[in-house]
C-alpha cells in the first residue's frame, strides 16, 4: 500500500498560523481530510500520516479524532510537551489510541540551536520507547550535527528526519548539508522522509532534476530500507500540485527494482510507524 508519510490538516486562523505569510496566501484557509482525499485518490495513495502543525495538546486530540473519522488517516504524529514534568501523564492520555504513532516538536523554530540536547527534552524523549512511539526530527541543515549527537543518546529510539532537514535547494547549496546528512545516516535508528523539498526550491521555477540531486544523496546515505515519501501537503501546494510533487518521487524510483519502490512508497512507513492497514 502506498503511504504519504507527511500530511497536515488545519482550521486556519491568523493567530495560530502566523507563519503562513503573504507568499503563501493560498494556504490561508481550512485544509481538512475531505480536501486531502481528492488529492490522494488522484495520486493512488492508500493512506496518510497526519503530522502536527501546532504545539498544543488540543491539536493532538483533534488529529486523533480526524483519524477515527477518516480511515485513510493511518497514523498521527502528535505533540506533547516533552520538556514538562507532566509529559508522562500527557502521553498516557493519548497513547492508548492505536493511531498515535509518533511525536514531533518544531525544533527548527527554537532559538537555541542545541535545543535537542537540553536535559529536560531528553527526559521526554526517553519516555517514547516505553509508549512505542517514534519521534520526527524537524530541523534545518545547521542543526544536523546536533541531531547526530542527539540520536546517539537514544540508540533504541526510532527517529525519522523530516524534509531531509530542508536543504537550501533554491541557493543550490549541497556540500555541507550532504556531509552532515551522511553522518546522521550512519545512525541505524534514523530513517528519513523524502518530503518538503519543493518549498525549499524556487516555487515557480523548480524542476525534478534539481530535487533529484538531493534525493540521490539521501538514497545513497539511507538506502531503500530507511527512506519514505511524504508530500508535506498542503504546504507543498505553494510550489506545485499534489500529483506533481508526489510524481517526482515516483519518477525517481521508476528505475529502481520493484521491492525498493514498494519499500520507499509505502512499506517502510508502515513498518516504521507500525501502521494498521485501513
Amino acid at each position: 500500500m502506498r503511504i504519504d508519510s507527511h500530511m497536515h490538516f488545519w482550521k486556519y486562523t491568523t493567530e495560530e498560523y502566523g507563519w503562513i505569510d503573504d507568499n503563501m496566501k493560498a494556504l490561508r484557509r481550512d485544509f481538512l481530510p475531505a480536501d486531502a482525499k481528492k488529492e490522494i485518490d488522484a495520486a493512488r495513495i492508500g493512506g496518510v500520516v497526519a503530522v502536527q502543525a501546532r504545539q498544543t495538546l488540543e491539536e493532538t486530540r483533534w488529529l486523533l479524532e480526524l483519524a477515527d473519522q477518516n480511515h485513510f488517516i493511518s497514523g498521527v504524529v502528535g505533540w506533547v510537551d516533552l520538556q514538562s514534568a507532566e509529559c508522562k501523564e500527557q502521553l498516557q492520555r493519548f497513547a492508548a489510541h492505536k493511531k498515535l504513532v509518533g511525536i514531533r516538536h518544531i525544533v527548527q523554530g527554537e532559538p537555541d540551536d542545541r535545543f535537542l540536547l537540553k536535559p529536560e527534552f531528553g527526559r521526554g524523549i526517553a519516555l517514547l520507547e516505553e509508549f512505542g512511539l517514534a519521534y520526527d526530527i524537524l530541523v534545518f541543515p545547521r542543526h544536523l550535527p546536533v541531531a547526530l549527537e542527539f540520536v546517539k543518546q537514544f540508540p533504541k529510539q526510532r527517529f525519522v528526519l523530516d524534509h531531509l532537514a530542508k536543504p537550501e535547494i533554491k541557493a543550490s547549496k549541497i556540500k555541507d548539508w550532504e556531509r552532515d546528512l551522511r553522518a546522521l545516516a550512519e545512525a541505524p535508528n534514523v530513517h528519513c522522509k523524502l518530503s518538503g523539498l519543493v518549498t525549499e526550491a524556487d516555487w515557480k521555477g523548480w524542476t525534478p532534476s534539481q530535487l533529484e540531486r538531493y534525493i540521490d544523496v539521501a538514497w545513497e546515505a539511507f538506502g531503500a530500507e530507511r527512506l519514505m515519501v511524504g508530500s508535506d501537503w498542503p504546504v507543498c501546494t505553494a510550489a506545485g500540485t499534489y500529483v506533481r510533487v508526489m510524481g517526482v518521487f515516483q519518477q525517481f524510483l521508476s528505475d529502481q527494482k520493484a521491492s525498493d519502490q514498494e519499500a520507499v512508497l509505502g512499506d517502510n512507513a508502515m513498518k516504521f510507524y507500525r501502521l494498521h492497514r485501513p
